[in-house]
């Protein structure tokens, strides 16, 4: 049977959690019976709940939202239906009216797509649907919430009376402010109401003059207030008439409530069932804003949270637009208990808590914010200490405190339990304190429970190693600016970084030494060799990161040209497929264009009519008998590939004529105009004899050939080699 002490709810900080879910109910039973969430301790009913809010959680994300469930609490009007001979008043049959119809409309809804909600169809279909109570009361009330005329013969013929007496009233009460007024009797006011009736506001000095009744007068004493005798005999009768329709209305009330008082339970129900959609929905928000999700719940001992997220310090930080480091964590049978160690304000507590509350949620039917490929058992017990407890009241210190709440564990601890221990062993003497603890880890690991605990001794660290079924884990420090990480590794013990911590708090070098040596050398060692461990553990992982994207990197640009190497082999088997279809119609149309010189030449029917046959028979019997479709889908592939080829063609020929424009650019772009000077070797444009320059004067050049010289323009020369 699960069992989980307040004490565990109070660590683990689980009432803000329900204090947030609260704060997304919309109905004020809802938001109590939210307060009121505790563990489980029915595994049937838990994985109910659970598929319940999961189910919720998904219909934001669809097209079927579930309805609106928000309804005025009838607690009062229930109490009022268990006492004999009591009637509901007007709002509370609009209350109870409200509260069937959005009863009668969620039901309905969950059956219409019970495929999308199997789990909420299967809770709502329990509750039986009443749709003549709001017959009944709309038959009554109206959506104002007033009582409608045609709700007895009887108040409608008196209501229709009052109407008409009324009417008098405001007649007989006009004809008399019109008469009064003439007279000058009355005060710039005119007239009044008092007593929800119509009155003459006259001058005091007129009183007398003005009959009818006195109903009041100004603060001043200026004005009286008077009916006139002429409404007097209609405001009789008016106030008979409302008697009788107050009595009418009574009367009507009394008959509804009778009609719906054997429908108390009915009552209960959907007020019951509505709040239970309240804190579905509210869990359901909830989930949505941690990205929340229901991991697998196994049978086998097992707990692994992947990428799991503290659900308080996650919404502190998304406020702030802050980071929130996640943790990965995982206890088996073959890793039952885990020793987490490092230096202070590493988030070693924070991991243990987090672990802890998702547990702790998970088995109250919360959705917890972890990867979707994590998985858990469900435990019996939850125990934990956590935090300094000392009580003054009972006279006990923190040690003390421990002490007893270690007794406690021993009691409770079993295979079917999970411990959290946070400081183990702090409190007292550093070695007795250490060895108590030491002997407490052995004895909850000899009974097979799960647990974490975060420590400092080195004594636990060196036990977690030595024991196969559990083992060390720290919080990740850098080794250079000694800022924490926040990233749990499992599998080596955490440096407290004691010194190093000191020393960059500006703690002099002279007293840090003097404390090493106040210590066993081996100690030290002991703790410098686990922070160079971690120090080579990070570079090794750092390392590791690099190969895993290189090799990605490698796989990807594999697997890109394996498509292209695929898309290649494609292509060519198309365009071979097109290259020997139009080779044969090649062939087909050299022997067509022979058949036809042959009837050119000799005119015979008969003989081309054969051969043209022969032909047709000879290239049907290579063809393969196939579907319409088939052919179709075949003659559509060819089509294609032979509009793909048709671009490429056209791609090549645009590259051709660029080139070719290009090379026409090339040609037609002037050769530079070369520097001639006295000494060159130079020959003409179209000549292969070559001279030497021997004078230049303007444009003209005389070029010495050996047995004769000539002048030529020097446009007509080009450079053979310059004169070294």
């Amino acid at each position: 049977m699960i069992s989980i002490s307040e004490k565990t709810l109070k660590d683990l900080e689980f009432n803000s959690i329900l204090e947030q879910i609260a704060a997304n109910c919309v109905t004020e039973p809802g938001y109590a019976m939210a307060m009121e969430i505790k563990p489980f301790q029915d595994q049937e009913a838990l994985i109910s709940a659970l598929t319940q809010t999961s189910e919720y959680l998904s219909s934001f994300e669809n097209d079927n939202r579930i309805p609106n469930h928000g309804f005025n609490a009838i607690d009062a009007e229930i109490k009022l239906l268990k006492i004999e001979n009591t009637f509901l008043e007007v709002q509370a049959l609009k209350r109870i009216s409200d509260i069937t119809d959005t009863t009668n409309t969620m039901v309905l809804f969950l059956k219409k797509f019970k495929e999308y909600y199997p789990q909420l169809h299967h809770t709502s279909s329990l509750v039986n649907i009443n749709k003549e109570i709001v017959v009944q009361i709309d038959q009554v009330i109206d959506r104002f919430g007033e009582i409608k005329d045609n709700a007895s013969d009887t108040l409608f013929s008196i209501r229709k009376r009052i109407n008409v007496v009324r009417g008098k009233i405001n007649q007989s009460f006009a004809s008399a402010l019109s008469h009064y007024h003439n007279a000058d009797y009355l005060d710039d006011i005119r007239e009044s109401v008092v007593e929800n009736k119509r009155v003459l506001a006259v001058k005091s000095m007129h009183r007398r003059k003005v009959k009818g009744a006195i109903m009041g007068s100004s603060k001043t004493g200026s004005i009286v207030f008077i009916e006139p005798e002429a409404t007097l005999q209609f405001s009789r009768e008016l106030g008979n008439l409302l008697f009788e329709e107050s009595e009418e209305i009574e009367k009507i009330l009394r008959r509804l409530t009778e009609f719906i008082r054997p429908s108390l339970p009915s009552l209960e129900g959907y007020q019951s069932f509505l709040s239970f959609i309240d804190i579905t929905a509210a869990k359901a928000k909830h989930a949505r804003s941690l990205n929340a999700i229901l991991p697998e719940i196994v049978d086998e001992r097992q707990l692994y949270f992947r990428d799991a997220y503290h659900p308080l310090l996650y919404l502190t930080n998304l406020a702030k637009n802050e980071k929130t480091y996640p943790q990965t964590i995982e206890l088996a049978e073959d890793n039952r208990i885990i020793v987490i160690s490092g230096p202070n304000a590493g988030g070693k507590s924070i991991t243990l808590k987090t672990i802890g509350l998702l547990q702790l949620m998970l088995q109250s039917g919360i959705l917890i914010p972890v990867h979707e490929r994590s998985k858990t058992c469900l435990f019996d017990r939850i125990l934990t200490d956590i935090g300094d407890n000392q009580s003054i009241e009972n006279h006990l210190s923190t040690y003390s405190y421990r002490l007893k709440n270690m007794n406690y564990f021993l009691k409770k601890v079993n295979k079917k339990s999970l411990f959290l221990i946070d400081e183990f062993g702090t409190g007292s003497d550093p070695e007795l304190g250490g060895a108590l603890a030491e002997a407490f880890l052995e004895e909850f690991y000899n009974r097979e429970a799960f647990g974490i605990i975060t420590t400092h001794y080195a004594n636990l660290k060196l036990l977690a190693n030595e024991q196969p079924h559990m083992s060390n884990a720290n919080m990740q420090f850098d080794n250079r600016t000694l800022e924490p990480v926040f990233k749990l590794v499992v599998g080596e013990a955490g440096s407290s970084f004691t010194f190093e911590v000191a020393q960059k708090n500006g703690i002099p070098y002279s007293l840090i030494n003097r404390a090493k040596k106040k210590i066993e050398r081996g100690k030290v060692r002991f703790d410098a060799t686990i922070a160079k461990l971690q120090k080579q553990r990070r570079q090794v992982e750092k390392t590791s990161i690099q190969l895993k994207d290189e090799e990605s990197k490698a796989r990807e640009e594999h697997e890109r040209l394996e498509t292209l190497n695929d898309k290649m082999k494609t292509k060519l088997r198309n365009y071979q497929e097109l290259y020997d279809s139009n080779q044969r119609m090649i062939y087909l149309g050299n022997k067509i264009n022979d058949i036809a010189e042959k009837y050119f030449i000799d005119k015979k029917k008969r003989p081309l009519i054969s051969e043209f046959l022969r032909i047709v028979e000879t290239e049907n019997s290579k063809r393969k008998k196939t579907t319409a479709k088939k052919a179709k889908a075949e003659k559509q592939k060819k089509a294609e590939v032979v509009k793909e080829v048709a671009k490429e063609i056209a791609v090549v020929r645009q590259e051709k004529k660029k080139e070719k424009q290009q090379a026409k650019k090339q040609a037609a772009k002037p050769k530079p105009k070369p520097v001639f000077k006295i000494g060159d070797r130079v020959r003409m444009h179209d000549g292969k004899a070559v001279g030497t320059i021997d004078s230049l004067e303007k444009n003209k050049a005389v070029v010495n050939y050996g047995l004769f010289t000539t002048n030529v323009s020097v446009d007509l020369l080009e450079l053979v080699e310059a004169k070294k």
